[in-house]
């Protein structure tokens, strides 16, 4: 049996809101990697966090040039 659907809204919770914001960027950068890995493909991920600091993912032939 799956999971039941979460129902999307803020978290209150300033400690848990942080918590969950870690967890799930670090499985959307996971599934960035993986996306690219498995199907070739030329992926970009650029992540802002509540404060402001970036974090960013990016794999493909198209971004090493641009990073360099």
């Amino acid at each position: 049996m799956g999971r039941g659907r979460v129902q999307l809204r803020r978290i209150e919770n300033k400690i848990r809101r942080q918590v969950t914001f870690s967890k799930r960027r670090t499985g959307l950068m996971k599934k960035a990697q993986e996306i690219s890995v498995l199907c070739d493909a030329d992926v970009s991920l650029i992540v802002f966090s509540p404060k402001g600091k970036l974090f960013e993912y990016s794999a493909g032939s198209r971004f090493e040039s641009i990073l360099k």
